[in-house]
């Protein structure tokens, strides 16, 4: 359903015409036709498999977006986008995040040796993504934001992981401050001291090769035991450090 049309200022809708990106432009399109985008309509109507990211084109434009919830056609709750408050306009960014070179992920593909700087997992370079360290809404594409450095590759679980985790981060709504976002996981996966301002630790592990037959015998006892994976593995490692 959608909501009551918005008669906008014509400043603000000349800022969002200037637009040219394209996942941006259609979630601009659409929201100011029906009032709101859904994560169903991105990937339904829009073919994106990362709703998130197509609204993250949009905020990393300087247009603000707020986040709520409704129903999808099969009821289950998912997440809908519409302009925010169009006073925090911020038209430093209406061009846009800076393009990178191939080169400039070729580099960074051979710092980390072919993998996720999240999860660590190894992947061709196709399939990893180059990503701020500071989200662009927080820290821009400042000249020393723009050093190799400040970047990092992720796959996409953790690009999508990253972007939901750090869209509910107060400081990434408010604050935004540099040096919080570099004290968290999404922006130092090896050391930090919180998730989204949360106190929280995160491992992620991978079997590869001869080390799968570990895995599946671990995946065998927890279910014996009826308790999750996850679960199951930190007890192992409590008792182990226990002793």
């Amino acid at each position: 359903m959608d909501k009551k049309k918005t008669t906008y200022p014509k400043e603000f809708l000349e800022y969002i015409q200037s637009i040219t990106n394209k996942r941006a432009k259609i979630v601009i399109d659409h929201i100011k036709e029906h009032g709101f985008i859904t994560t169903e309509d991105l990937e339904n109507i829009y073919g994106y498999n990362h709703p998130p990211r197509a609204a993250r084109d949009v905020r990393e434009a300087g247009i603000p977006l707020e986040t709520f919830k409704v129903k999808s056609t099969s009821g289950k709750s998912i997440a809908a986008y519409t302009f925010g408050d169009i006073t925090k306009l911020q038209i430093s960014k209406i061009a846009g995040r800076i393009v990178l070179p191939k080169e400039f992920k070729n580099k960074l593909y051979g710092l980390g040796n072919g993998r996720c700087s999240i999860c660590n997992g190894e992947f061709e370079e196709r399939y990893l993504q180059v990503d701020h360290k500071v989200p662009y809404e927080v820290g821009g594409d400042t000249t020393d934001i723009r050093a190799i450095e400040n970047f990092m590759l992720v796959c996409g679980s953790c690009n999508r992981a990253k972007s939901w985790s750090c869209e509910h981060c107060d400081n990434w709504k408010t604050e935004k401050n540099h040096v919080t976002c570099m004290q968290c996981y999404w922006g130092s996966p090896v050391k930090y001291n919180h998730i989204a301002l949360k106190a929280i630790r995160r491992l992620d592990l991978h079997w590869t090769g001869d080390e799968i037959k570990y895995y599946d015998a671990i995946q065998f006892i927890a279910a014996q035991n009826k308790i999750e994976l996850p679960d199951f593995v930190k007890k192992i490692i409590a008792e182990n450090a226990a002793k």
